[in-house]
């Protein structure tokens, strides 16, 4: 029997591997670094978070949370990783990068069904099933492999009802994705920012830096005035929506920062026992508490400019940067054209696709992909019929939306309550609402592992 193929060792490849591997299958898991290395990525282990250290919520009362309630019950080896690796962060669940990823890439390694194959696949394998979960940093030149595959898959249009030539351009798609920074926990000067969190919620888990009106004007004056790295000149710049680069934000608006990363609400500065005008909110990067990333602080300004326009954060005067932000674009496919729900390809069934290369945006979104694709790819090769979570579960939701949506306005997704269809009486208020939803979805999620087993 041949092995399942799994291309990309990140959280979705990662997923997609172990649960293969769980159902029985041998697998192949390639991974490309460190021989090639990628614009974001700072290590060759597996799993690396480059963007954040948060995989969302604990709370099954917000949809990142139920997502992880979720995933936790489908027995998803990086949500049991990541508990163990935690770091505190109120009700989200951040973990110790290094030492996460460290045990992933140790898992993987010793399971007796997967082999790890340090390369680059620079063209799809004839090999089925396969996985393709490469993420948004998919290389050149399997890039340019899919995007002849989609194109001519595509531009059989007469053959494929409801589509068109025009829908051949949507073989690749893309939009930019930005890094927040880091900085040394000891040069955060605690005699300014403040331990808390918004409405006392989790404890004191973040370093908060508190700005008056005057130091917020001149900080975001800094902002629309700063120097940034060019986009490259046949790039359109189309920034994912949930994760603007904090200068992109700052344009819109003198206050839009302050709705937004730098919301103040719910936090009072010790030193005035007032609500400060504005806060720059830092969050813990490892269990150390050596290291604090500037949460929604993603952005393209070059390194001198960071260090001079950051540095101008109360309380990160002296800050010493261990990261800089940064900007890189991220590919992701037009699934709704190309992909069932099951995430096979419609132009060949022992082909699927997994992780933020589908549409999916978010670490979470793209372990449950990872996760679906694995079991599938299982599937498949036992001869077993594919599968797909129930619609009422927020991992359904997801996978149905970035392959069913009309393709026109498809653009990556999050999990959020709204993919979920309504509840058979409609309840007003907001929590119960999320309760019975949370409610129903867990329990369909039952349902569904009964069926699978």
């Amino acid at each position: 029997m041949s092995p399942v193929t799994v291309i990309g060792g990140g959280l979705s490849g990662a997923e997609a591997a172990w649960q293969a591997a769980e159902a029985g299958a041998e697998v192949l898991l390639y991974e490309m670094r460190p021989a090639v290395r990628t614009p974001a990525h700072q290590t060759s282990s597996l799993a690396e978070l480059v963007c954040s250290n948060s995989l969302k919520s604990l709370d099954v009362t917000t949809a990142g949370g139920l997502l992880n309630a979720e995933l936790s019950r489908l027995g998803s080896v990086i949500l049991e990783v990541a508990k163990r690796h935690a770091v505190p962060a109120g009700t989200a669940l951040a973990v110790d990068r290094e030492a996460f990823a460290a045990e992933v890439t140790a898992l993987l390694a010793a399971h007796p069904r997967i082999t790890i194959v340090r390369e680059e696949v620079k063209a799809l394998p004839p090999e089925r099933p396969c996985v393709v979960a490469t993420g948004p940093l998919t290389s050149e030149n399997l890039a340019e492999d899919l995007c002849a595959l989609f194109a001519s898959y595509l531009g059989e249009a007469e053959r494929r009802p409801g589509l068109t030539p025009a829908a051949a351009p949507q073989a690749r798609l893309f939009f930019y994705d930005a890094i927040s920074p880091i900085v040394a926990a000891d040069s955060v000067d605690r005699t300014v920012a403040f331990a808390a969190s918004r409405y006392g919620k989790g404890g004191e888990d973040y370093l908060n830096c508190p700005f008056t009106e005057a130091e917020y004007t001149a900080f975001w004056e800094a902002l629309r005035s700063a120097d940034l790295y060019p986009l490259h000149p046949f790039e359109e710049t189309r920034f994912f929506e949930g994760c603007l680069p904090v200068e992109e934000l700052a344009g819109r608006g003198k206050e839009a920062l302050c709705f937004g990363p730098m919301k103040p609400v719910g936090l009072t500065d010790p030193r005035t026992g007032r609500v400060p005008y504005a806060v720059v909110q830092l969050r813990r990067e490892d269990a150390a508490g050596e290291m604090y990333g500037l949460v929604g602080f993603q952005t393209r300004m070059r390194r001198g400019e960071q260090q001079r326009v950051f540095r101008m954060i109360p309380g990160l005067r002296e800050a010493e940067f261990l990261r800089y932000g940064s900007i890189h674009r991220n590919t992701y496919i037009a699934s709704p054209l190309l992909l069932l729900p099951t995430l096979q390809f419609r132009g060949d069934s022992g082909l699927l696709f997994a992780g933020q290369l589908i549409g999916v945006e978010g670490y979470t979104e793209s372990v449950g992909a990872g996760l679906l694709a694995g079991l599938n790819a299982a599937r498949l090769l036992a001869g077993a019929p594919t599968v797909v979570p129930p619609p009422e579960t927020l991992l359904g939701a997801v996978l149905r939306y970035v392959t069913e949506v009309a393709p026109p306005g498809f653009a990556p997704m999050n999990v959020n309550f709204g993919l979920l269809p309504p509840l058979p009486r409609p309840i007003r208020d907001r929590r119960k609402r999320v309760e019975g939803l949370a409610e129903r979805s867990l329990a369909a999620l039952e349902n569904w592992r009964r069926f699978l087993s």
